[in-house]
């Protein structure tokens, strides 16, 4: 290399040096990064309007099997009928198209339709008018964002007089207290925030206190279990803990529970598994850890005696029996003494849900097997199998009769009737 170009060389050199001292002393010179984006004020509304949908489950009722969200038609038997739930997509002609907030508002806070029509309480509007109105104005704007589906609603089919909408009057009269949710000061903000959730759009009292002939409930015996009707599957007492009682649970087993569906505790199947699916597993770790201090400090109905067994019930050949069964089809899973591989399959000694008074979910699982949910924390869950097939109505009576007791559990023994009773239920 010539001269010339060793000096042309190195007078590149030094402009690529002092182009670089300019760039690192005066940073305004480089492009400006990027910024990232702030949600709108709409997109928060309707992302929160979509977690309030899915803390109120709206979707379990508001969307029939492979049908389109929230189009409506799925049937919901109850003592007096069938009742069919509305389309409440915008559609403006069989939706909520024409509604406004102010309609969409005194429907959860009032239980009354855009037109008047006042409704029957299978919608929990005796829930839901706990419902701020900050919160039903975001679930309104977040209903009218979704598809609008053109689909007729299904009338209900309610026979005389229960098809006479009049008597809800004295319904709403016995039953129905209106207002929005107000936070007890002698609580904190996480006990009352889970108030405000399992009160309000969770509507959990619906199926954990009892419905009396009208329909109804009464508030001093919220939460203390009852079949839930026309499912045949019990929703066990949450205040005492000869059920499933939450009072001597650690938080995080009932956060979990309510979140995943299984926790070391228990395993939710049936109508709560829906439950968890649909609706709680959307939960935030904060609400749903606020549910889990509320439910755990629900007081007592009742004294708790120490669980002592109830072997001494049952005669020596039906514990015979439910001893073989158990070993054969039972023990590989849940233990030879019945200690269970929590979380996957849960224990049966000193579990609450085995020695309910009533037997029915105990029963139901031996017959139809069934699944905890597939939820984000736990996608992949163990199931148990249905027995119905291999297990007459003698020996299904004699397994469940011996886990109920077995192990100093406290339950009672259950009938070969008893069984049978549920056999018909299972599809042909």
């Amino acid at each position: 290399m010539n001269l010339g170009a060793r000096i042309a060389f190195f007078v590149a050199i030094l402009i690529g040096i002092a182009a670089t001292a300019v760039y690192i002393l005066h940073p305004r010179a480089l492009p400006a990064p990027a910024q990232a984006t702030r949600p709108s004020a709409e997109t928060r509304l309707l992302a929160r309007g979509e977690y309030l949908a899915r803390a109120g489950d709206c979707v379990a009722c508001h969307t029939e099997i492979n049908g389109k969200p929230f189009a409506g038609g799925r049937p919901m038997p109850t003592p007096f009928g069938a009742l069919y739930a509305p389309n409440i997509t915008p559609d403006e002609e069989t939706g909520l198209g024409l509604w406004t907030a102010d309609d969409f508002y005194r429907m959860l806070h009032q239980g009354v339709s855009r037109d008047g029509t006042l409704l029957y309480p299978a919608m929990p509007f005796a829930s839901y008018t706990k419902v701020t109105r900050a919160d039903s104005d975001a679930l309104y704007a977040y209903l009218q964002s979704v598809p609008p589906v053109k689909q007729k609603n299904r009338p209900h089919e309610l026979g005389f007089p229960f098809n006479n909408r009049d008597l809800l009057i004295g319904w709403r009269t016995l039953y129905f207290r209106e207002g929005e949710y107000q936070p007890d000061p002698s609580q904190g903000a996480q006990w009352n925030r889970g108030a405000y959730l399992v009160q309000g759009l969770g509507h959990c009292a619906m199926c954990h206190t009892a419905i009396n002939a009208l329909g109804g409930s009464s508030e001093s015996k919220a939460f203390e279990g009852g079949m839930i009707p026309n499912q045949n599957w019990y929703a066990p007492s949450l205040t005492s803990n000869r059920e499933a009682g939450l009072g001597d649970w650690p938080l995080q087993d009932i956060a979990d529970l309510l979140q995943t569906g299984v926790s070391h505790r228990g395993t939710t199947y049936g109508p709560m598994a829906e439950v968890v699916y649909n609706s709680l597993q959307y939960l935030s770790d904060e609400d749903a850890m606020a549910m889990a201090v509320y439910l755990k400090a629900l007081p007592r109905r009742e004294s708790e005696a120490p669980p002592t067994s109830q072997a001494r019930l049952v005669d020596p050949a039906v514990m015979e029996l439910g001893r073989k069964v158990y070993a054969v089809q039972c023990a590989a899973c849940h233990g030879g003494e019945g200690e269970g591989h929590a979380p996957a399959f849960p224990p049966l000694k000193g579990n609450q849900s085995i020695t309910m008074l009533s037997p029915v979910n105990s029963i139901r699982m031996v017959l139809n097997g069934g699944y905890a949910p597939g939820t984000l924390k736990n996608p992949r869950p163990h199931g148990m199998p249905p027995f119905a097939h291999l297990l007459d109505d003698e020996q299904v009576a004699a397994v469940v009769t011996y886990v109920r007791v077995a192990w100093e559990n406290n339950g009672t023994p259950v009938t070969p009737a008893q069984a049978n009773e549920l056999r018909k239920l299972l599809p042909e």
